[in-house]
């Protein structure tokens, strides 16, 4: 028989103390798909998985692509100055 696994949770403080970004910016890229969806545990609770947040930092270390910030002309292509 298999063991089962088990999935580590963590809450917003601790997601804090990993990825230095704030809550607004955290919550911009879940919404577009950049980062690990939450868990809403309670009406006023929410977490995420520990392992998908670590596979995100391993993603963003190990990606060589340069994080292009809102409005940079890169990011509107065909555009030019």
């Amino acid at each position: 028989m298999t063991e089962p696994t088990i999935t580590r949770l963590i809450n917003r403080k601790t997601l804090l103390e990993m990825i230095p970004l704030s809550d607004r910016a955290i919550y911009d890229m879940e919404k577009r798909g950049d980062f690990p969806a939450r868990i809403a545990l309670t009406t006023r609770n929410v977490a995420w998985e520990l392992s998908a947040v670590e596979a995100w930092i391993q993603e963003r270390k190990s990606t060589s692509i340069e994080v292009l910030r809102p409005g940079s002309q890169a990011a509107r292509p065909g555009r030019t100055t």
